[in-house]
């Protein structure tokens, strides 16, 4: 089956346990539909570099699946009817990468950086 990799931002005014809710839901959906979630990670309150109907902060969460197109074609569809998902993007990969996604290293290990004065 095909891989991808689903970010989304839902609203700010939820709850921390509302938004990992989200990610359940959505996780079931692609289940119900021969598809499985392989890792999924939530990424907490970012702020947005814009605002997203009338909300500069948003609740990240990510995705790696391994699911059938069909079954990614209905879990954005219900995405875009819920009311607390403000944005979806969806990309097919050809290999998950191993370990924690960019966002959730820690600041030291990315040695890369210079320091800030």
């Amino acid at each position: 089956m095909p891989l991808y990799e689903h970010v989304f931002i839902s609203r700010q005014d939820l709850s921390n346990t509302q938004a990992e809710g989200l990610i359940e839901h959505f996780s079931t959906v692609l289940a119900d539909n021969a598809g499985k979630v392989v890792e999924s990670e939530y990424w907490g309150i970012k702020t947005m570099a814009y605002k997203i109907n009338k909300n500069r902060k948003g609740h990240y969460a990510f995705l790696k699946t391994d699911a059938p197109s069909e079954a990614v074609q209905e879990m954005e569809r219900l995405m875009r009817l819920h009311d607390d998902v403000m944005r979806i993007l969806t990309i097919k990969v050809d290999a998950h990468s191993e370990g924690p996604s960019v966002q959730m290293q820690k600041r030291d290990d990315r040695g890369d950086r210079r320091e800030r004065r």
